[in-house]
């Protein structure tokens, strides 16, 4: 059993840094040092990619171009709609403004039909970064991160700052990883440090690429629950050895 931020640190060969993960049912960061997770430095944000799905079916609703299309889609069919044709915006406000911007995109349902996007495409995932678009009053997935590093010791605080690693599904979004850099930067403006973060073409599933990393190391090895102990103590040793 490990943290997830953990290993996805790990899948990036580091022991030292700060995970933001965004996967499909919620989002966490992570800070990490030295391969112990910092309990009181980790956040959760309860928006991830199941939550961008449904609200990119409510905007299509709000301004339908195939109504008939969009109340047959499957959450597979929408799933793949959001990843091939949405992306995250740098300027959220001003590419709502300027409709110059809002590069149209279509997609064809598996029945056949097209299904054209104009500012959806960056709205859909923008409640990463803003929860209030989907009326929840809690902090985005970067100044959750800034509030992680602030906890993280001071004296490690820049080495974390050097290791910020994206993983999940949710991060896979084009313009995610320059977004995420733009606003902690913004954040830290002062701190003296030029904020750069790793984005791992196949960071969606950099927790499993961890955990297979993880689980050959010898050090790691007092973490196993090996079946002598399940078959001595039930399942419910789980909960005594971690």
């Amino acid at each position: 059993v490990a943290n997830t931020g953990f290993l996805s640190l790990c899948a990036h060969g580091r022991v030292t840094g700060l995970a933001v993960e965004a996967g499909a049912a919620v989002s966490h960061v992570t800070s990490v040092c030295g391969g112990q997770t910092l309990r009181k430095a980790t956040r959760c944000l309860g928006v991830a990619g199941d939550h961008l799905s449904r609200h990119l079916h409510r905007l299509l609703l709000q301004s339908p171009t195939e109504p008939s299309a969009l109340r047959a889609l499957t959450k597979k069919a929408l799933t793949q709609l959001k990843e091939q044709c949405c992306y995250v915006s740098l300027d959220y406000e001003g590419d709502l403004r300027e409709k110059s911007f809002q590069h149209p995109a279509r997609f064809q349902t598996p029945d056949g039909r097209w299904i054209t996007l104009g500012k959806e495409r960056f709205c859909c995932p923008e409640p990463l970064f803003r929860p209030e678009l989907l009326r929840l009053g809690c902090p985005g997935l970067h100044q959750l991160a800034g509030q992680s590093l602030q906890t993280v010791p001071e004296h490690a605080r820049r080495h974390v700052l050097g290791n910020i690693v994206l993983s999940g599904g949710s991060s896979m979004f084009p313009g995610f990883p320059e977004r995420m850099c733009l606003e902690l930067n913004f954040l830290f403006q002062g701190a003296g440090v030029h904020i750069e973060v790793l984005a791992n073409p196949r960071r969606g599933g950099a927790a499993w690429a961890g955990g297979s990393m993880a689980a050959s190391l010898t050090s790691f090895q007092h973490t196993w629950m090996t079946k002598g102990d399940y078959q001595e103590y039930g399942a419910e040793y789980v909960h005594m050895k971690f």
